[in-house]
């Protein structure tokens, strides 16, 4: 698992775009102009929204992520190497997305 990994799940979702808002080395993905996924320079794992804090606590407390460092507690860092599956990282990129596009206004997620 890796950045362009990441990448390739994210462009295939409808609507997604990329974008650089700090540098080139932060890759956020983004619907209707807010992240839902993210690539930080380091490129140490993506950060991805849970649908609660318990979850995000949950997937912390299990080893399957990371506290994700600048972001409310519903969001984790989910490392990259042999751990993560490309499976659970879909998973986790969809369901992020998800979360993020059915809380865009109507006339936003209209247009997607």
């Amino acid at each position: 698992m890796d950045r362009s990994t990441v990448s390739r799940l994210c462009a295939a979702l409808p609507g997604a775009l990329l974008d650089h808002p700090w540098d080139e080395g932060h890759d956020a993905w983004k619907i209707g102009g807010k992240i839902f996924a993210l690539v930080g320079a380091s490129g140490h794992g993506v950060t991805v929204k849970c649908p609660d804090v318990e979850t995000a606590a949950l997937l912390i407390e299990t080893g399957r992520a990371e506290r994700a460092p600048y972001m409310h507690r519903s969001w984790v860092l989910l490392p990259f190497g042999p751990d993560l599956a490309e499976d659970e990282a879909e998973h986790r990129i969809t369901v992020s997305y998800r979360l993020i596009r059915e809380a865009l206004p109507r006339r936003i997620r209209e247009t997607l």
